[in-house]
């Protein structure tokens, strides 16, 4: 689509993706780096990696029912934005494990949400061309990938302490961004009451049950996949393209996510995204030849591209009119936080026992099991 034909509220959603994923590729990979570097034990990471596990399964749920309740997404959301970046600032001025934990438990109480809001904002901005969301999150996936590259080279250049700076003036430019964050149409007034009764009918908790155990699939993929290649013998620079090559059919997908969404029914792409899943889980469990580790990334496409698109448009169509924040906040509670949380304690207590070969077979059968569950329940 050409620049012109972009209206300025897609331009703020779009700008809020980039930075959002764009910090998050500042984090994931570095965060737990500058604690190491900062001495701390493997479990005194593990609990601060926990500690923001959590706060995205509770907190999102909270605040997107206030949200939906009093008509509040748009402030919230900008007041979550800028009370996390504060709270963020705090981690400059301490090195202190016990400290960290504290500053973190709060962080997550503001940070959490902002996914799950911005979700809905974006549903609610597409309107009837949904379809078209994933062109837009792929600014985020773009954004990711940059700067993970970008980011190597700046350590190196200076140090990894860098980190927690580089996120505090990302959090700062997206907290300023989020002041032109649309608002809710129609929604000046207090919104209708709603009961959570109405939220969790059957197909919502059938698909909640199903997007739970993919995702748990994947916690040896996000825990171990790197070790399990270093493991294999193979380098760093092998390491680091599997994930880019991911990140890119990732990103094929979701720009095409219109004609995706044309061809094929929410149904059938997230019952397709279960089958593919349990196959990529195979191949890993199965081979160490390059090629079929590089074909399995490929599949990236389908288990998370496809099926997060699909995933975000199913709640939005399940969900009623006054409770697309919260929505959307389960959603993520439900299978990013809790399904992902359980499978890394899961994966972290059977990694010496089962060895990661064994993992990601049972990978294989929990995507199985999500996806027989969702292909065959979640319309009766």
């Amino acid at each position: 689509m050409c620049a012109a034909a972009v209206n300025p509220s897609e331009r703020i959603v779009n700008a809020q993706y980039f930075i959002y994923f764009g910090v998050m590729g500042i984090y994931l990979p570095y965060f737990n780096l500058y604690c190491y570097r900062l001495n701390f034990s493997g479990s005194q990471i593990g609990a601060l990696s926990a500690t923001r596990t959590v706060t995205l399964v509770v907190f999102p749920l909270l605040w997107g029912l206030l949200a939906d309740r009093y008509a509040l997404r748009r402030p919230i959301y900008i007041f979550c934005n800028f009370s996390s970046t504060l709270v963020w600032s705090l981690l400059l001025f301490t090195a202190d494990f016990w400290t960290m934990l504290v500053i973190t438990a709060v962080y997550g109480l503001f940070y959490a949400p902002l996914i799950s809001f911005l979700e809905a904002v974006t549903m609610e901005m597409l309107g009837k061309g949904r379809a078209r969301y994933g062109k837009i999150r792929a600014w985020g996936s773009m954004s990711f990938i940059l700067v993970t590259l970008l980011m190597g080279k700046v350590i190196s250049l200076y140090s990894v302490r860098i980190t927690v700076a580089l996120i505090l003036v990302g959090s700062l430019l997206q907290a300023i961004v989020a002041l032109r964050i649309p608002a809710a149409a129609g929604r000046k007034r207090k919104a209708d009451r709603f009961s959570l009764g109405r939220l969790f009918t059957y197909r919502m908790v059938i698909f909640l049950v199903s997007a739970f155990l993919m995702l748990a699939s994947h916690g040896t993929y996000y825990g171990f996949f790197s070790i399990h290649l270093d493991n294999l013998g193979y380098s760093g620079t092998f390491i680091g393209f599997c994930w880019a090559l991911a990140s890119a059919a990732e990103i094929l997908v979701m720009i095409s996510s219109d004609r995706l969404f044309g061809y094929f029914s929410l149904e059938r792409i997230l019952s397709i995204s279960f089958l593919v899943a349990a196959l990529r889980w195979l191949i890993l469990f199965w081979t160490p030849s390059a090629g079929f580790i590089l074909f399995s990334q490929l599949l990236h496409a389908a288990t998370y591209a496809a099926f997060h698109m699909a995933s975000i448009l199913y709640i939005d169509v399940l969900t009623p009119t006054g409770a697309k924040t919260t929505g959307q906040a389960i959603n993520n509670a439900v299978s990013y936080g809790l399904g992902l949380m359980v499978s890394f304690f899961a994966n972290g207590f059977l990694y010496k026992s089962m060895g990661l070969p064994s993992l990601f077979l049972m990978s294989a059968a929990i995507s199985a099991v999500g996806g027989i569950l969702f292909t065959f329940f979640h319309d009766r």
